[in-house]
């Protein structure tokens, strides 16, 4: 028998998906029927902003969940979401591949902070906890042609900043991270983890 899942994740970030694996956490996905992508950053606070987008999904989630009975479905939605901040100026997902290679670009030889917002709520209760976390990133000056080859390949798409922390840090990019490297990948399981806990999951 498959288990029960504990959580529904609202997020098709694969990412996230593999980081609540490694994790031991049960979950099932229900993506949000938005692209955050194009949301205007209407504010000059990274974790406000990361934290708001991430109840509005969580809602979209618990709107979706409303209809379905008890028992069975899972009581606790996660969702998260993540921006890159340069020069105090909020950089989301590259629209086009011309975005991508302006935004990395611009990221290229220099430090800039990674904000990813949190939100757990129990669909019972109607208890919701919001928080934020945020990491420096050092990008190093890439290898003659990378940045055309990597564009090319699309990689790019549906990232924060244009890129994905280890997927690059795999493929050899120079990258250095001050924080939690998970926060840079979209959901920091160290604050996951005592958020569902303190909503009643076994730890």
């Amino acid at each position: 028998m498959t288990p029960t899942p504990d959580v529904v994740l609202a997020s098709s970030s694969p990412r996230r998906q593999a980081i609540l694996t490694a994790a031991g956490i049960r979950f099932e996905v229900l993506p949000p029927a938005i692209d955050d992508a194009l949301l205007p950053a209407a504010t000059d606070d990274p974790a406000r902003l990361t934290m708001g987008l991430a109840w509005f999904k969580a809602r979209q989630a618990l709107s979706a969940l409303a209809p379905r009975g008890e028992p069975g479905a899972p009581r606790l939605v996660l969702a998260a979401d993540t921006v890159c901040v340069v020069d105090g100026r909020i950089v989301g997902k590259p629209a086009d591949a011309a975005d991508a290679r302006a935004m990395v670009r611009a990221l290229e030889g220099r430090s800039h902070d990674v904000v990813t917002g949190l939100c757990v709520a129990d669909r019972r209760s109607g208890a919701r906890t919001l928080l934020a976390d945020r990491a420096t990133v050092t990008l190093g000056a890439l290898p003659a042609g990378e940045l055309d080859r990597y564009v090319a390949s699309g990689a790019w798409q549906g990232k924060s900043g244009g890129y994905n922390y280890g997927e690059r840090a795999a493929a050899g990019w120079p990258l250095a991270c001050a924080g939690d490297p998970e926060t840079v990948m979209g959901l920091p399981s160290r604050l996951v983890l005592p958020l569902l806990a303190a909503f009643g999951r076994a730890a």
